[in-house]
C-alpha cells in the first residue's frame, strides 16, 4: 500500500487535479522537521524578521547583526545589517573544525564514467589553494570574476574561492554562445575569467575555450584566463593571458594559508544574469548574509535533509538552482552532494536512474521538462534499477504538469516519495512557494508559501483575488535571500519588480489559489492567453495535451485572432511509437476540448522535432510567438540550441 496516497483519480486537467490529494504517511510526518505545516507557518508570519533571525542563529557569524531588516531604502531592502560573515565561513570553515572534515562533500561522475570524491577537508584545501591563485593574480574584494564551465568539481572550487576572498563571481552557463558570454563579461567588467578546455556532453566534447577566445575578442576587458584541463582538448593558449589551472595550483603561492575575507552581511556574493523578453540580460545581485540564511533554511525544511542523506540537484551550477542548491546550501548544511557531468538520456534513457541506484541517492531534484522527456521512453527504464534509497523527490524551473507529476511519483518515487514542487526565481534566491514533506500534495500545485514568506494572487488593482480566480503572483514582505538589485541599473530593478504595485514584489507570473489556499502557477504573465474574454493559462492547455497518450511535451501560445482576440496555437512533441498526422491533430484538439472546455480547443497544432528551450529546460514560448509572427526574437542567448 502506498505511503502517501489517500485518494488518486487519474485526471489530466489541472482544475480536476485540485481534488486529487496525496496525504503524507504518518512515518513521513514523524521524521519531518515541520510536523504541522499550517501551525508552523502561522507562527512564522506573526513576526517575520524574528522568524528569519531565529534561522540566522543556526549559522556562524564573525559578528552578529545590529538590525535584522533595514527597510529605510525600500525596495532596496537589506538583511542582518551590521553583521559580519562570509558564506564560506558556513559552507566550509566551520565544518573542517568538526568531525565533518572527513565526510564526503562531493561525489562526482563524468559522462565517460570517470569519477572523483572530495571530503570537506579536501574541498577546503582546494578552495584555499585557488583563492591564493586568484589573489596572486590581483583579484581583490569587490572584483567581478566570470566563470564559464560545465558540471565539474572545479566550478564549485572556483565559486567558493571567489567568495572566500570577497570577489563577486559571475557564472555564465557553459553552453552560451560567444555573443552571450561576451555581453556578460562586458557588463560585469571582469578582468579574470575561469573556464575549461572542453566539456563532455552526449559523447562529444564541447570546445569551451574556443568560445571564450571569441568572446574576449568581442569584450577585451579580460586580462587573465584560467583553464581547467578536463577533456584533453587541443586549445589555443595565449602567452601572458592564458594559464593552466593545474600549473597554477602547483605553484608555491598556492600552498600558503588563506584567510577567509570578513564580509559585511550586505556585501555582494555573486551576480547572475537572466534574460528578459527584450533588452540586455539583467545582472541580478545576491548578498552574503541574507542569502545564506534563506537557502539553508529552505533546503533543510522543504526536503527534510539530514547528515546521512545523499543529495542530488540535477541542475547546473550556471543557473540559480545550481548556485543555491548544488553549491552553497548543501555545503552549509554539511550534506554529501552528487554531481553528474552528462545528460539524463545518454547513452540510454536510464542514466539518471542508474546513478541514483549506484550512489544511493536519497533526495533528487530536477526540472519538469527532464521528467517529461524521460516519460517518452516509458516506465520500463526506471523499473530496471533499485530506487529504494530515494526518500524525497523535487521539481524546479516551471509548473509541472499533473500527468508528469504522477509519473514521477509513481515510477521514480515508487508511490512513496513526496514530490516537493518548488516555485522560485533567480531573483528570489531560494524557494518561495513549496510543500514540506508533511503537507498534503496536489499534482501540479506548489501548495503553500514557505514559512516566513507572504505570497498572494492579486488583480489589476492589487486586491487579493477570490478562490480559483487568476491574477498576478506577488510577494508582500521582503525575504532574506532576495536580490539586492540589478548590477549597474537601480532604476530597472525598481521598475521591473516594484513598479506595478508599490511596496509589493511582482513575480511576473500568473497564478491562482484554490479553495484550500494552494497556489497553482499558470505561467509568465505574457503566457496567459485571452480567448473571447476567457483567460487560459499555457500550463493548463499544455497539461491537457500531455495527458494524451501520444504527447510527451507541449507548448501553447496565443496568436492574434480577429474574432476571438487570441487563438490558441500549440507545438507538440510526440512519444515514441506515434506519428504526426492531421487525424492526430484533430484528436488532440478534441482531447483538449474535453479536458478543459470548448473555448480551450487549439486553433492549430504543429508537430516539430524540437522546442526552443533555455538550457535550464524552460520552453521559450515568446520565441515561438515571435517566429509565428515573423518578429524579432529578442534575447535568445539562453536558448539550448
Amino acid at each position: 500500500m502506498s505511503d502517501l496516497v489517500l485518494e488518486a483519480r487519474r485526471v489530466a486537467d489541472i482544475e480536476e487535479a485540485e481534488h486529487e490529494v496525496y496525504v503524507p504517511d504518518p512515518g513521513v510526518v514523524e521524521h519531518s522537521y515541520i510536523k504541522d505545516p499550517d501551525a508552523f507557518y502561522a507562527e512564522s508570519v506573526k513576526d517575520i524578521p524574528a522568524f528569519w533571525e531565529s534561522q540566522a542563529e543556526g549559522l556562524d557569524w564573525y559578528k552578529k547583526w545590529d538590525r535584522v531588516l533595514d527597510d529605510s531604502r525600500a525596495p532596496f531592502y537589506r538583511w542582518f545589517v551590521g553583521g559580519k560573515t562570509n558564506i564560506v565561513l558556513n559552507a566550509l570553515d566551520r565544518h573542517v573544525k568538526t568531525w565533518r572534515k572527513n565526510k564526503l562533500a562531493l561525489i562526482w561522475e563524468g559522462e565517460p564514467g570517470d569519477s572523483r570524491t572530495m571530503s570537506y577537508y579536501a574541498l577546503n584545501r582546494e578552495v584555499n589553494k585557488f583563492s591564493n591563485v586568484l589573489r596572486g593574480m590581483g583579484v581583490k574584494k569587490g572584483d567581478r570574476v566570470t566563470i564559464y564551465m560545465g558540471r565539474i568539481p572545479e566550478i564549485m572550487v572556483a565559486m567558493l574561492a571567489c567568495a572566500k576572498i570577497g570577489a563577486i563571481h559571475s557564472v555564465v552557463f557553459g553552453g552560451f554562445s560567444e555573443n552571450a558570454l561576451g555581453d556578460r563579461i562586458e557588463d560585469a567588467q571582469s578582468r579574470v575569467l575561469i573556464t575549461q578546455d572542453g566539456n563532455w556532453l552526449r559523447g562529444k566534447v564541447i570546445d569551451l575555450k574556443t568560445i571564450v577566445d571569441a568572446a574576449i575578442r568581442r569584450s577585451p576587458v579580460v586580462e587573465k584566463v584560467i583553464v581547467v584541463q578536463r577533456a584533453n582538448n587541443a586549445v589555443n593558449m595565449e602567452a601572458g593571458r592564458d594559464f593552466w589551472y593545474h600549473d597554477l595550483m602547483s605553484l608555491p603561492i598556492a600552498m600558503t594559508s588563506s584567510e577567509t575575507e570578513v564580509m559585511e552581511a550586505t556585501d555582494p556574493l555573486y551576480m547572475l544574469y537572466t534574460s528578459g523578453s527584450t533588452g540586455k540580460p539583467k545582472g541580478l545581485v545576491h548578498l552574503h548574509g541574507g542569502y545564506q540564511v534563506g537557502i539553508a533554511s529552505t533546503l533543510k525544511y522543504a526536503f527534510d535533509v539530514s547528515d546521512e542523506d545523499r543529495w542530488w540537484c540535477a541542475a547546473d551550477p550556471g543557473w540559480v538552482t545550481g548556485h543555491s542548491y548544488i553549491v552553497y546550501a548543501p555545503l552549509i548544511l554539511g550534506l554529501t552532494s552528487f554531481m553528474y557531468e552528462g545528460a539524463p538520456n545518454f547513452p540510454y534513457p536510464d542514466r539518471w536512474w542508474q546513478l541514483i541506484a549506484k550512489y544511493g541517492i536519497s533526495h533528487f531534484y530536477t526540472a519538469p521538462t527532464a521528467i517529461r522527456g524521460l516519460m517518452r521512453f516509458g516506465p520500463a527504464w526506471p523499473k530496471r534499477h533499485d530506487l529504494s534509497t530515494l526518500k524525497v523527490l523535487g521539481t524546479v524551473g516551471e509548473p509541472i504538469n499533473p500527468e508528469a507529476w504522477r509519473w514521477y511519483y509513481r515510477y521514480v518515487g515508487q508511490n512513496r516519495c513526496p514530490v516537493i514542487d518548488t516555485w522560485w526565481q533567480t531573483e528570489t534566491g531560494a524557494f518561495m512557494i513549496t510543500p514540506t514533506p508533511a503537507r498534503a500534495l496536489k499534482p501540479g500545485s506548489a501548495t503553500r508559501p514557505f514559512p516566513g514568506i507572504v505570497a498572494d494572487v492579486v488583480d489589476e488593482n492589487g486586491e487579493s483575488t477570490e478562490a480559483d480566480q487568476e491574477g498576478f503572483l506577488v510577494i508582500k514582505h521582503p525575504w532574506p535571500a532576495m536580490l539586492a538589485g540589478i548590477y549597474g541599473d537601480p532604476d530597472r530593478y525598481v521598475n521591473t519588480y516594484w513598479g506595478k504595485f508599490p511596496g509589493v514584489y511582482l513575480a511576473g507570473d500568473a497564478a491562482r489559489k484554490d479553495a484550500d489556499g494552494y497556489f497553482w502557477v499558470i505561467g509568465r504573465i505574457d503566457d496567459v492567453i485571452n480567448v473571447s474574454g476567457h483567460r487560459l493559462g499555457t500550463a493548463e492547455i499544455e497539461s491537457a495535451l500531455v495527458s494524451h497518450p501520444a504527447v510527451a511535451e507541449a507548448a501553447a501560445i496565443g496568436l492574434p485572432d480577429e474574432v476571438k482576440g487570441q487563438g490558441i496555437h500549440c507545438w507538440v512533441l510526440l512519444r515514441n511509437g506515434y506519428q504526426a498526422s492531421d487525424a492526430l491533430a484533430e484528436d488532440l484538439k478534441l482531447h483538449v476540448r474535453r479536458e478543459i472546455s470548448p473555448i480551450a480547443s487549439p486553433d492549430k497544432i504543429y508537430f516539430p522535432s524540437t522546442l526552443p528551450k533555455t538550457r535550464s529546460g524552460k520552453i521559450m514560448r515568446r520565441v515561438l510567438k515571435a517566429r509565428a509572427l515573423g518578429m524579432a526574437e529578442g534575447d535568445v542567448s539562453t536558448l539550448e540550441e
